[in-house]
């Protein structure tokens, strides 16, 4: 039986590891090690919190003659447009938001991301500075009231523009993003179960939504902020919104919506049909299951759906539509741990494919590889972020940053039968398995100009030497048993071990050889002998069919 029951008791190494890859994308031994010794309680409450940007909006380059780099922002104060050509502007933003999620500690920008995929919206909706505006008001939902998110969706710029919801008008309406509001953003479309009548909603309802939703308009400006977060929204134009009431079906138990008077009653109208949608224990529980699907498992069973989904939602509901109680829940239960049944390594531990994202900085951040920041050297931070990770890591592995196919988002996250599968199948395996070479060779490795530089370069030797995650270099067998203990999510078994410590990293060699190397590079830091093994064991591992997974 699944089971929401806390765990109790310090998590230890295996769980701690598990909790800290599922919510961030910082892995660090460090994090790893404090929450080990830590109850499930204590570590999810260090991880769900907002830390601070360490920069509050995108730097760009505001001289784009190569060699004289020049920054400059953008963004903010609010009212801020575009300085130059606004495509140019986009990958500064996607570098920004690698970058900051490269360094956070927390589950910020992991849930910025979840709200993303479910809201989803593409940058090239409308400028670039609205999709800031956009990704501003994620994070500021993202441990906060799910609700209020969604209300504050229906005038976000970017979203206007993207479902064409600010073309939507009385005497021409759209139903785009009435549509998508149901299907995919709050209740769920459910099976279809007669001409336009699906589970939790009909066509009829569609059609009234819109006209809810009519006279809501961009302000392209930014001279608009909303009065709760202070982000830059859209507005109303009441001579183009519908003007009569507006009657929904038994779905919605045949609410009625009365008709506005004035601009103010447009507000008043779309708290009703927030209230009204949100009223319906569907849209709690489709939240749950998307957040289940992202952070736990692809995979919903109708035991997953009544021991866990269903409670989930409850909590959801008795809180107001607040993120955070769900997540602890969540976070701090047995079933997440894979501890609510006699097999605790059969489900949830190693469970999930890794995504791009996921892949690529938790490596980068496990191995502590120092980066260019963007107010240091420019140059070198927009090669490492936006050539490096964002074009060879991401992109090339199929998942644009911020440019998902369609509204439904990235295909690995909803797309059954094969979720998250799609991250690892032949058209993105080279992007995945050139990740370790471009962090050794310090070089961008595919497509392009492959012998073009990273921007950083890892440097094995000095690592393990300094890192702390190594407890005894000169022992090749610790050596090995400590980089799998953290990079891998489950224990090898003796086979497996036997292959990186004796195939890979000594190749058959003597254990005494790595000793005598690696006291030689200690007295004379030449790593011409220790980088080699090294190299071959890194690759190895994150080559290995277990490191691919969460």
């Amino acid at each position: 039986m699944a089971s929401l029951t806390p765990m109790q008791g310090a998590l230890g190494h295996r769980y701690a590891a598990h909790l800290l890859r599922r919510t961030s994308y910082r892995y660090t031994k460090a994090k790893v090690d404090e929450m080990a010794g830590q109850t499930a309680a204590q570590a999810v409450a260090s991880l769900l919190q907002l830390y601070p940007l360490q920069q509050d909006q995108p730097i760009y380059d505001t001289n784009e003659a190569q060699g004289s780099a020049s920054p400059g922002t953008w963004c903010l104060p609010p009212g801020s447009l575009p300085p130059t050509e606004d495509f140019k502007l986009r990958p500064w933003l996607s570098c920004w938001w690698i970058n900051e999620a490269l360094n956070d500690p927390g589950i910020g920008h992991r849930m910025t991301f979840f709200l993303h995929q479910f809201n989803s919206v593409a940058m090239t909706a409308f400028m670039t500075v609205h999709y800031f505006d956009y990704l501003t008001l994620l994070r500021w939902a993202a441990l906060g009231n799910f609700k209020k998110l969604i209300a504050k969706m229906v005038v976000d710029n970017a979203m206007l523009k993207y479902l064409n919801n600010t073309e939507n008008s009385k005497d021409n309406p759209n139903e785009n993003f009435a549509r998508e509001f149901f299907e995919l953003f709050t209740i769920g479309k459910g099976p279809q179960i007669g001409p336009g009548d699906y589970t939790n909603y009909t066509e009829d309802d569609i059609v009234q939504a819109a006209k809810v939703l009519t006279g809501f308009r961009v302000k392209g400006q930014r001279n608009v902020l909303d009065t709760e977060t202070n982000i830059p929204r859209g507005g109303v134009n009441f001579e183009q919104h519908d003007e009569f009431e507006k009657k929904f079906s038994d779905k919605f138990q045949g609410t009625t919506i009365a008709a506005a008077t004035d601009a103010d009653g447009m507000w008043l109208e779309l708290d009703a049909f927030v209230n009204m949608t949100f009223a319906q224990p569907e849209t709690a529980k489709n939240f749950c299951r998307r957040l289940y699907r992202f952070f736990v498992s692809r995979y919903i069973t109708p035991e997953i759906e009544s021991d866990i989904i269903t409670p989930l939602a409850d909590t959801f509901i008795a809180g107001n539509f607040e993120i955070k109680p769900v997540l602890e829940q969540l976070f701090q239960s047995q079933h997440f741990f894979d501890a609510d049944d006699s097999d605790n390594k059969d489900e949830i531990i190693g469970g999930l494919i890794k995504s791009p994202v996921e892949l690529a900085l938790q490596g980068i951040s496990f191995f502590e590889l120092t980066v260019p920041t963007a107010d240091a050297d420019l140059e070198g931070y927009f090669q490492f972020f936006g050539r490096g990770v964002l074009g060879r890591m991401l992109e090339q592995a199929n998942m644009p940053l911020f440019f998902p196919p369609d509204v439904s988002g990235y295909p690995g996250y909803f797309q059954e039968p094969d979720f998250h599968r799609q991250w690892f199948n032949a058209s993105t395996i080279v992007a995945r398995y050139k990740i370790p070479t471009m962090l050794l060779s310090g070089k961008l490795s595919t497509g392009g100009s492959p012998d073009d530089p990273l921007g950083a370069q890892f440097d094995a030797a000095n690592w393990v030497k300094t890192s702390g995650v190594i407890s005894d270099a000169t022992d090749p067998y610790v050596l090995v048993q400590d980089l799998l203990e953290y990079l891998l999510p489950e224990e090898t078994d003796t086979d497996r071990f036997n292959y990186f410590y004796n195939t890979v990293f000594l190749d058959q060699l003597p254990p005494a050889d790595w000793t005598y190397e690696w006291q030689n590079y200690l007295n004379t830091g030449d790593d011409t002998e220790v980088k080699i093994p090294l190299g071959r064991l890194i690759n190895a591992i994150m080559y290995s069919a277990e490191y691919q997974l969460l």
